[in-house]
């Protein structure tokens, strides 16, 4: 049974006739701990058919070890989305867990903003993305029931298209409850900077980017 509804369908093929460069998702699974494998690869693959212009590629990383280690995947299942074709470009947009419930939009409006090869940030945003010098890892610990979660998501995407210095991971919280705890998530969205800067909630453009800032201070 298709998980994408028929006029969800016919509303995603016409955004994805949009796109003006190719997209690439790679999946990343696991025999040894993947929960919701089968739902991600049904999801993805019913995704990837609505348009020429999206590939789908997966991997277990146990038998690709090296590509997982290239894509810095250290758990799962995962998801890459990247610019496809002939000059392939990962903008170290990830997802860990399964992209459902609210998460499915972020999941397509980050396949939207890679294929259209726009941010979509302010001038401010990029321009201040243009100059960083430090590497910087957001993760963003989500649950599918989250309403405001996607924005942050999304938002943390956004960044991460800017600059090849930051790399951006939706976290799902109940899948990964070790990280969860280790990073004191009490309530969805929060946001782990470098480890130790945090917001909680759906924070705007110009406070996240004060946040990344105070981050690589």
């Amino acid at each position: 049974m298709p998980l994408i509804q028929a006029q969800d369908r016919e509303y995603l093929i016409n955004e994805f006739s949009q796109l003006s460069q190719p997209v690439k998702l790679i999946f990343f699974t696991s025999k040894q701990s993947c929960e919701y494998c089968t739902e991600i690869r049904q999801i993805l693959t019913e995704v990837a058919e609505l348009s020429a212009s999206l590939s789908l590629e997966e991997y277990d990383v146990e038998q690709a070890p090296a590509l997982a280690a290239e894509y810095r995947i250290d758990k799962t299942p995962s998801i890459v989305i990247m610019r496809g074709g002939e000059a392939p470009k990962d903008y170290g947009i990830r997802y860990f867990g399964i992209p459902s419930g609210y998460e499915f939009s972020s999941l397509i409006h980050s396949i939207l903003m890679v294929g259209k090869g726009e941010s979509g940030l302010s001038a401010a945003s990029k321009a201040w993305a243009a100059t960083l010098s430090t590497p910087i890892h957001i993760q963003v610990f989500v649950t599918p029931s989250c309403p405001y979660c996607p924005q942050a998501v999304l938002l943390a995407h956004r960044f991460a298209l800017e600059s090849d210095l930051i790399r951006a991971d939706m976290i799902e919280a109940m899948e990964f409850p070790e990280l969860a705890e280790q990073y004191q998530v009490m309530g969805v969205p929060r946001t782990v900077i470098n480890e130790r800067v945090h917001i909680e909630g759906a924070a705007p453009e110009a406070v996240l980017q004060a946040k990344l800032k105070e981050a690589v201070a």
